[in-house]
Formats: structure tokens, sequence, C-alpha cells
């Protein structure tokens, strides 16, 4: 794997990845006060939760799961002293599919964090890795309004 970082301008720069994905990383605020994209280690942390997510997804789609969406939502701490190592990480998984399987969903996330995720098994060296998820079924009927009826009469248009 390779990658390509140029500096912009202060604290901008431009990340590109081997394949030829770019991305912009700064830390400088911008004339609105932002910043012109994420730090270095907030991109570690999405890449963390994408690792997982990717890994999640394919184990559920590989185990004929009807999984239809996975969000990983993470919060962390950062050591006070240089370098500014990940000390803890939390990891919630939000899984939506018909008749999903609590259980294979607990396995994936195991399996991802424990096996499979590159990114977590190393930032595993210095942060405590934990996690949480919710199965959201997409089979839930969906009850009409009060009052309404789908299938109320139409009255015969009256011929002339």
């Amino acid at each position: 794997m390779k990658a390509r970082i140029k500096w912009v301008e202060e604290r901008t720069f431009v990340g590109e990845s081997g394949s030829g994905h770019k991305v912009v990383l700064g830390t400088a605020p911008g004339p609105e006060g932002g910043t012109p994209g994420p730090s270095p280690m907030e991109l570690v942390l999405i890449g963390t939760g994408g690792c997982s997510a990717y890994d999640v997804v394919h184990i559920l789609e590989k185990g004929r799961e009807a999984v239809e969406d996975c969000v990983v939502e993470l919060d962390s701490d950062r050591a006070e002293t240089e370098p500014r190592v990940f000390t803890r990480i939390h990891m919630h998984f939000v899984v939506k599919g018909r008749a999903l399987s609590s259980d294979k969903v607990k396995r994936a996330i195991d399996l991802s964090i424990e096996k499979y995720c590159s990114a977590s098994a190393m930032l595993a060296k210095t942060a405590t890795i934990t996690h949480d998820f919710e199965v959201i079924d997409t089979t839930a009927k969906i009850e009409p309004a009060s009052g309404f009826s789908p299938r109320q009469p139409v009255s015969p248009l009256s011929a002339p």
C-alpha cells in the first residue's frame, strides 16, 4: 500500500492514496472558523469505523442475513501528552435489516473487532476498545394513521 501527502498551506495537506483517491487534511482554522478537512487522527478514527463496518456487512451478507444499513458511531479519548495516542475507543453499531438475528450481528461485530479489522488491532495496542450494538428490524408493519383506511369504497361515477 502506498500514499502521498502534499503540504498546501499553513496546516492544510492533501493526501492521495495509491488508488488515486484524494482527501484534504487540516487543523488550521479557515476564514469561517472551521478546518479545511479532518485531522489525521480523525481520519484514523474514521478508518477504524469504516474497517469494522465493512467487516460486519460482509460477514452478515455472507451469512445470508438481510442487512440493509450499518452505522458505526465512535467516541474516543486521547493521551494528554505526546504522542497523543488513542487511549479509549467506544464503537456503537446500529445495524438495520429484515429479521436480523441479534446473535449473528453480535458475532459479526466480535469477529471484526477481535480478528479481521486491522485498524482496531493496531489501535488496541494503546487503547481500550469497547463496543455495543442495536438491531433495527425493518420488517415491522406500519399502521395507517387513525381514521384512514387504504381501501375506502369509491362511489361510482354517475352516467349522463
